[in-house]
């Protein structure tokens, strides 16, 4: 019925939003402005788009709730993660486990980084 549903990012910046998590599965970005994705060759996507006014979620908090997040797998945690703080994201105070990272994108919205 569906083939490859995609998970869209509310944002303040689609394109910077777009390079960070594009990186981390080496996925291609395409588009500009309000409305940027990254593609695998094999049709999976995310997309970004902009909204003014953006509130990011506050973690571990509920004040201001995710709406979702995404569970990246990696290798190695401590490499993962500095590759990832130099495209923009930033390490999360709260740490509740010891096989994953909690990092927030550049536009605040949480992930997190797993080896199993």
């Amino acid at each position: 019925m569906a083939h490859f549903p995609t998970t869209v990012l509310d944002c303040p910046g689609p394109v910077v939003l777009a390079r960070s998590h594009g990186a981390m599965p080496d996925w291609e970005v395409q588009g500009s402005g309000d409305w940027t994705e990254v593609r695998a060759e094999y049709g999976a996507a995310l997309c970004f788009q902009q909204v003014q006014d953006c509130t990011p979620p506050s973690w571990p908090s509920q004040s201001q709730p995710p709406q979702m997040h995404l569970d990246v797998m990696v290798d190695d945690l401590d490499t993962a993660e500095a590759a990832l703080l130099e495209l923009g994201a930033t390490r999360a105070e709260h740490q509740p486990g010891e096989t994953f990272r909690v990092l927030l994108d550049p536009a605040g919205h949480p992930f997190c980084l797993c080896t199993s």
